[in-house]
């Protein structure tokens, strides 16, 4: 097994925000700002990495009658860590603003998708990989998002401001129909890359 391909399989091919659509509910919700996202996506990616290398070690070992308990046992127990480290180190304004969203990452159809269809089948190292995969396309799915969010509806970028007086300040793209027009936006582009009309 190629490890380079399982990382471009999570980035491009089956990227979990572009391709496959998932997780839709925290990525239209945090990605206010760049920050924002970029935590979310981090947070994610340490998560699902840490349970898939788990559940890949044990799982000789979980009967399958059992199986989808222990994962979210397992899910929630490395989410928990998360928010303690978080509450201890975050800055308080990224820890308020991704609230809710951390606890949810437990029940979170990404990472399930891959511990039911990778790590569970799959080898501690390659588990590992394929987790990192879809962690950076989905954090570039969310960082794609916050950064144009961010950008037209305050003129900044990782609460930098870019334009000062020339400002877009758009304030529906920091609300809640900003974020499925910019997803919107974004996946039209992509079928539209895609199917490189311009070759034709």
């Amino acid at each position: 097994m190629k490890y380079s391909s399982l990382i471009k399989k999570g980035i491009f091919d089956e990227n979990p925000v572009f391709v496959k659509l998932l997780a839709l509910c925290p990525l239209l919700a945090v990605t206010t700002s760049a920050t924002n996202a970029l935590a979310m996506g981090l947070s994610t990616i340490a998560v699902m990495m840490c349970a898939c290398m788990v559940i890949s070690i044990f799982r000789k070992l979980i009967p399958g009658e059992i199986r989808i308990a222990a994962f979210v046992i397992i899910v929630a127990g490395f989410v928990t860590i998360l928010q303690l480290v978080l509450e201890a180190f975050a800055p308080p304004s990224i820890n308020e603003s991704l609230g809710i969203f951390i606890p949810l990452i437990v029940v979170n159809c990404i990472v399930f998708a891959r511990i039911e269809s990778f790590a569970s089948k799959n080898g501690v190292f390659a588990s590992a990989v394929d987790a990192l995969g879809m962690g950076i396309g989905y954090t570039f799915g969310l960082l794609a998002l916050g950064a144009i969010r961010e950008f037209f509806g305050s003129g900044s970028l990782f609460g930098f401001e870019l334009l000062k007086d020339l400002s877009p300040n758009i304030l529906i793209m920091i609300m809640a129909p900003g974020a499925f027009f910019t997803l919107g936006l974004l996946l039209m582009i992509r079928k539209y890359v895609k199917l490189k009309p311009w070759r034709k």
